[in-house]
């Protein structure tokens, strides 16, 4: 089955679309746009630049995927782009932006999100898989977001700043540190423990949740130097994976501080 296209639409020569496509009424498409079978753009989409969506994908109204980063830094030219997987479901006025030649050149989103009204993945972000953005999500420029992140209405992530698997940030959050794996940050934006709800629902057992309680504790006491906990915490913890990927994620590369619970 071909692509079904409105007679509204407006596809450039160059565009690909995959098998069984749909393009729905006053939709714009760019030359170097390339969609995947089945993908639906329900009407008024614009896509532009380098931009590859996957298959299965259900894109809302007014949503404007591939615009150039919002960044002095970018020129008219430069080779970059946007890379949006398979399955994800993007309602009315998402945007998602290429990437800027000055850092990675490419903004990833993965597969199997749903996106909220008005959310924004801004250039050069890597986003996981099965995440929810809530409505108007911000998420600044060279950020990276895990696989499985809750991300309430109206929060906002700083630029270059991390959110590890599985975590959650509450609604209207300004989050400008780094948020460890399983971690959960209030509405304030300060970390406020383990998203325990997010892990009995995606079926982390008694015992996994019982050693990420036991980590976080030791992690995040009043006791002794930072590094030195994250290192005890490591060895007490050395046979549990889940624990470690928290470790990794503490000793990695970062160019934001670290988001810790609020001060007593």
């Amino acid at each position: 089955m071909s692509a079904e296209i409105h007679p509204t639409a407006i596809i450039e020569d160059g565009a690909e679309l995959g098998e069984g496509v749909k393009v729905g009424p006053y939709c714009i498409i760019g030359p170097q746009a390339r969609i995947g079978a089945r993908t639906q753009l329900l009407s008024h989409v614009s896509i532009t630049g380098r931009t590859t969506i996957g298959q299965d994908c259900i894109i809302h109204p007014f949503a404007a995927l591939g615009s150039p980063a919002q960044d002095f830094k970018h020129k008219d030219g430069d080779e970059v782009s946007l890379e949006i997987g398979d399955r994800n479901v993007l309602r009315e006025h998402v945007t998602m932006h290429m990437g800027t030649k000055a850092s990675r050149g490419v903004t990833r989103v993965g597969s199997g999100g749903f996106f909220m009204v008005g959310a924004h993945v801004a250039h050069d972000c890597v986003v996981g898989d099965n995440v929810v953005f809530a409505n108007n999500v911000a998420v600044g420029g060279g950020s990276d977001v895990g696989d499985f992140v809750i991300m309430g209405g109206l929060s906002a992530l700083h630029q270059q700043c991390r959110i590890g698997r599985y975590a959650f940030v509450g609604g209207g959050a300004a989050v400008v540190g780094d948020v460890i794996p399983f971690g959960m940050a209030d509405n304030h934006g300060y970390l406020a423990g383990l998203n325990l709800v997010g892990l009995k629902r995606r079926g982390f057992s008694r015992e996994v949740i019982h050693d990420l309680r036991a980590a976080y504790r030791l992690l995040f006491a009043e006791e002794g130097a930072f590094t030195e906990r994250v290192e005890d915490t490591a060895r007490i913890f050395e046979s549990r994976d889940e624990v470690q990927s928290i470790i990794t994620f503490l000793r990695a590369p970062a160019r934001r501080p670290l988001c810790f619970p609020a001060p007593r």
